[in-house]
């Protein structure tokens, strides 16, 4: 079977917006997504390894982590509406085919959320309930959240990846088809660029969480010891450095590896190999910020200030922006593969783009105002 044949050519109305709107709008949500998800993502199992650990500021971190983290998973879960809304507007016609094929384990998203959701608010209950003597019910819960938050990482990378795979989908459908009707059980685990893209996201969701202890020992523990300032410091350098490590290695493996040979011709010869090279090093931005401040962490000025935490927070924002924007590169070419045109013509809907674009800077504004009264919150209570 031609894989052509597969993608969904009956929608036919051009697009509603200009397409590097759509795009402009994919990207920026995707890391607003990203920056609250890889907390989650990473936290959650470093955080409930740590409280194995009976590390006294291990545990110190973990309770103030989890504490956290209903709020960050409400949040991010929103912000990946974004992403998900523009996927379906530009790439529509390979995002639901995709989908289709692993139906069942798309859908499963949704309950797997709602318990791992669940499982870290009781996780975070139990911790402020019991404390040092917290039930072990609690921390099942919480390594509970801790798995399905990695399996859950790993389906998205399955639809994403096979998005792009298109080239897979006519054994998929023939090995998941009762009389040419899919079965929606197909997994992209074939594709070799499926294991080391997973695995890259989850080394930069590490490096988004060191960055994020830093950040919250400036500026929501200042009411904390020195001591565990210190200490949370040198663990987040640490952190970050393993993160890095893994988004290396795998980042190597996926772009030297598996790039088909028109995204490496593209992305590593011309102009581009610029941007493909500063892609993968800007990560090493954060972590010269973390290790200079965390080789003199003995010290009383070594202590995380605001101004500094802000820096490495804005420094990883770029991170993932850069990030963000290689993959929509990458995921251009892969799809200008195949003859079927992309994109059509564009007739924009100025009144939707308007409420969309209200919607959400009132949001964003609403979030920041949140956050304001907590900082707030935490200035009145020193």
């Amino acid at each position: 079977m031609d894989p052509q044949a597969l993608i969904d050519t009956s929608y036919v109305a051009p697009l509603p917006a200009p397409l590097w709107f759509i795009q402009f709008f994919k990207v920026l949500g995707f890391v607003l997504h990203m920056m609250l998800m890889n907390l989650w993502y990473a936290g959650v199992p470093v955080a409930a390894g740590l409280w194995l650990s009976g590390h006294p500021q291990g545990r110190r971190l973990t309770a103030r982590l989890i504490a956290q983290m209903p709020l960050i998973i409400a949040f991010g879960v929103n912000f990946g509406i974004v992403p998900l809304l523009f996927i379906q507007v530009a790439f529509g016609k390979f995002f639901y085919p995709a989908t289709v094929l692993m139906a069942w384990t798309w859908f499963s998203v949704f309950v797997l959320l709602t318990f791992a959701y669940y499982g870290t608010y009781l996780f975070a209950h139990g911790l402020k309930k019991h404390g040092e003597n917290l039930p072990a019910r609690y921390l099942a819960a919480g390594w509970i959240s801790a798995v399905i938050f990695l399996v859950l990482g790993f389906v998205f990378a399955n639809a994403m990846s096979l998005m792009s795979n298109v080239a897979a989908w006519p054994v998929l459908l023939q090995d998941h088809s009762v009389h040419g009707a899919a079965l929606g059980t197909a997994l992209n685990t074939g594709d070799p660029t499926l294991w080391p893209r997973w695995l890259m996201l989850f080394g930069l969701a590490l490096t988004t969480f060191s960055v994020w202890i830093v950040a919250d020992a400036a500026w929501f523990a200042r009411n904390e010891s020195a001591d565990y300032r210190r200490w949370s410091l040198r663990f987040a350098w640490k952190m970050h450095t393993v993160g890095m490590i893994v988004f290396a290695a795998m980042g190597s493996l996926y772009v030297f590896g598996t790039w088909p040979e028109e995204v490496r011709d593209r992305m590593l010869h011309g102009p581009m190999i610029a941007h493909t090279l500063f892609t993968g090093a800007i990560p090493g931005v954060v972590w010269l910020l973390l290790a200079w401040k965390a080789r003199s962490a003995s010290s009383a000025a070594s202590l995380p200030s605001r101004g500094w935490a802000s820096t490495v927070v804005l420094a990883q924002v770029a991170v993932l922006a850069v990030n963000a924007v290689s993959r929509q590169m990458v995921q251009n070419i892969e799809l200008h593969r195949f003859s079927v045109p992309l994109w059509k013509e564009t007739a924009a809907q100025w009144s939707p783009m308007a409420l969309f674009l209200a919607v959400f800077v009132m949001g964003v504004a609403v979030i920041a105002w949140m956050i304001a009264q907590v900082v707030r919150a935490e200035k009145a209570a020193n």
